[in-house]
């Protein structure tokens, strides 16, 4: 995909990764950029910037997701590539708060099924668009010391597997970005070890929109800013059994208690 000309839906566009993407898809030509996130001012902040639309839009609610694409092609007469960008991070393991679990599970999978719902029927009536899925490299791997963030970043990873496999002979592309640390508040706001470890290969939110270009450009299903998470990725696929014991070497170490 060629961005010039192309209208995109950013869902999380007030901060971030989706704020680098959003003034990303600006600057490389795009007809019309939508900023859509829960903070309101922060997505008309970032749309003034580049002269997209602000829609502030909690991606939890389906009725608000569905309104979301609504406008945009109302605006502006279609809709190209929606990227479901939005997602939070719940520490902790099975004890986590059921109610936790639900919130972390509406907005890291939900969300992604709402807009394939709300998207595709448009989408599949012109025999193109695109889906750009951030995901996390805890997708491809898993989490250390979250359980709920690393089971519905797999589950997100899974849904654009089956939205690529069933509709990918249809026009409809989809594309998943996998990154490790990426220099934001969510990364910020991480405790302890764990926190540490990801910060110190970290990139910038422009890093990943820069790699995000690029793998539109070449239509890749995993596009993947840190080289190193495919290296984990194929290690893990040769040999389930070791690369788990590998993990938990490295989730000693990350505790502190380093193991034989």
């Amino acid at each position: 995909m060629n961005l010039h000309d192309k209208v995109a839906v950013v869902t999380g566009g007030a901060h971030g990764i989706g704020r680098a993407l959003s003034r990303r898809f600006a600057a490389e030509g795009a007809r019309g950029v939508v900023v859509a996130d829960a903070d309101a001012d922060g997505a008309s902040e970032v749309a003034r910037e580049i002269g997209g639309l602000a829609v502030r839009t909690d991606v939890a609610i389906e009725r608000e997701v569905v309104e979301l694409v609504g406008q945009t092609v109302s605006r502006y007469g279609r809709l190209d590539l929606f990227c479901s960008n939005a997602g939070i991070f719940i520490p902790g393991g099975v004890d986590v708060a059921n109610s936790d679990w639900r919130r972390i599970w509406d907005v890291n999978v939900h969300a992604h099924l709402y807009a394939a719902r709300a998207v595709l029927p448009h989408m599949l009536d012109r025999r193109q668009g695109y889906l750009l899925a951030v995901v996390s490299a805890a997708g491809l791997l898993t989490q250390i010391g979250s359980a709920p963030y690393s089971v519905t970043k797999h589950a997100a990873l899974a849904l654009a597997e089956w939205l690529a496999v069933t509709h990918g002979d249809a026009g409809i592309k989809v594309s998943c970005l996998c990154p490790q640390g990426v220099r934001t508040v969510m990364l910020e706001s991480a405790q302890g070890d764990v926190g540490a470890f990801l910060q110190q290969g970290a990139i910038s939110p422009e890093q990943c929109a820069e790699a995000v270009v690029g793998g539109l450009r070449e239509e890749k299903f995993l596009i993947l800013p840190h080289p190193d998470v495919a290296k984990h990725f194929q290690r893990k696929a040769n040999d389930y059994d070791r690369w788990l014991r590998g993990m938990r070497r490295l989730q000693q170490e990350l505790r502190g208690h380093p193991g034989s």
